[in-house]
């Protein structure tokens, strides 16, 4: 049969029409031949959709037996089943990865037609940043999402931002102080009294170029906020989260772990990571910050390695180079430089979207074992990442003063 040229593989031939059954099996209706097929006509792959409707959506049948789609939010109706936008390629070999979204695509774009309505997601640093945009996005499209922060002022303030635009969105704030092992603790009781399981976790907070400080557990700040506090959490959380059976969790990580100071296993040391030794004035809050971030990755590789035949997948995420979030304002010069080169940085909505992209993207399905996520895109992580050694040296280490620590 001839078929005219397209500029798209997916783009159907003159005549033909792309269905779903109610169970998600997508087809395709020839009218001028009065058949029907499973293979797309043109790629003979196959399609899935969701056996559920869009966030939003609702199927009607009509006095005459026929079906229309009613969309609430847009307030109109039609004929086209809304799920076949977003259908999918069924994956016939692992890692066979096609990226449909880049470091442009924000955490909207990527949640388009999803239904999370009674899915529960904690977000630690929640207020502002990529960490609202993605509690933004996600309590959006009906997940009920946990605002752990610090400042109830400033959590309320961004809850109620979301609820103006969205007055059915259900947040809610519990306190959060990474600098304290305490209130970490005091927080993942009261998520558990309030959430049998939690289906997406995502430890986002941070900070960047702290000076030496210790924290009220005796800690360096930057690796108690970055990292450990994180490690702790997800220990405490570890049963909510296996209680949702398919449950993800993100780790906030940045490719500036490719120059931590360490690269190699035996280099790798968290207790003088937490407590540093020698004078204050030698140490290089950058160069700690690369390094917390470092063993963010290697936390989530370490996780996912325990928990994925558990259900639990973990991904190490980079939200994108030059993001215009809250970190900016750590020092006067990089408010300087924020300012010459904002037409060039991502907004916090774009970086959210490889955050949401590892929340709730079918298309890692594709993808066996550990991965960690830059732009919306599975990357090779350091050296170091890739040997598994280091992972399990720093699982151990990390417990091993938390063990000290009597937590």
């Amino acid at each position: 049969m001839y078929e005219p040229e397209s500029d798209s593989e997916d783009e159907l031939p003159p005549g033909w029409e792309e269905r779903a059954t109610l169970q998600g099996e997508v087809y395709y209706a020839n009218h001028t031949q009065s058949t029907t097929q499973w293979t797309h006509p043109r790629t003979g792959r196959r399609k899935t959709v969701s056996d559920k409707l869009p966030f939003g959506w609702e199927r009607k049948i009509l006095d005459d037996n026929k079906v229309v789609y009613v969309d609430h939010q847009n307030q109109r109706t039609t004929y086209t089943d809304p799920r076949l936008a977003f259908a999918v390629e069924q994956v016939e070999e692992k890692d066979d990865f096609r990226q449909r979204y880049d470091g442009s695509s924000t955490a909207l774009h990527i949640l388009h037609g999803q239904d999370l309505t009674g899915k529960v997601a904690v977000v630690t640093g929640a207020n502002s940043g990529i960490g609202f945009q993605t509690a933004r996005s996600l309590a959006f499209h009906g997940c009920q999402v946990v605002f752990g922060c610090r400042s109830e002022e400033r959590a309320n303030a961004a809850i109620s931002s979301i609820l103006a635009e969205r007055p059915a969105a259900q947040c809610s704030y519990l306190h959060l102080d990474l600098e304290s092992f305490a209130s970490v603790s005091q927080f993942a009781r009261r998520v558990a009294i309030q959430h049998r399981a939690v289906d997406f976790l995502v430890l986002n907070a941070g900070v960047f170029d702290r000076p030496y400080r210790l924290t009220e557990d005796g800690v360096e700040v930057t690796m108690q906020v970055n990292f450990l506090s994180h490690f702790y959490l997800v220990q405490l959380l570890m049963k909510a989260c296996l209680a949702a059976l398919d449950s993800r969790i993100v780790v906030v990580a940045s490719e500036s772990h490719r120059f931590a100071p360490v690269s190699t296993v035996d280099s790798l040391d968290v207790l003088a990571s937490c407590v540093p030794p020698g004078s204050p004035s030698a140490f290089s809050p950058v160069d700690q910050y690369n390094l917390s971030k470092l063993y963010c990755v290697l936390f989530a590789q370490a996780v996912h390695r325990r928990y994925s035949t558990l259900g639990i997948r973990c991904y190490a995420v980079h939200p994108g180079n030059l993001v215009n979030t809250n970190l900016k304002n750590s020092w006067w010069l990089y408010r300087i430089i924020f300012t010459l080169v904002r037409p060039f940085t991502k907004s916090p909505q774009q970086a959210a979207g490889s955050v949401v992209f590892a929340l709730c993207s079918r298309d890692l399905e594709a993808v066996q074992g550990f991965t960690y996520i830059n732009n919306c895109f599975p990357t090779k992580p350091s050296p170091i990442v890739e040997d598994r050694r280091s992972s399990e040296k720093l699982w151990e280490m990390a417990t091993q003063f938390l063990q000290s620590k009597n937590l």
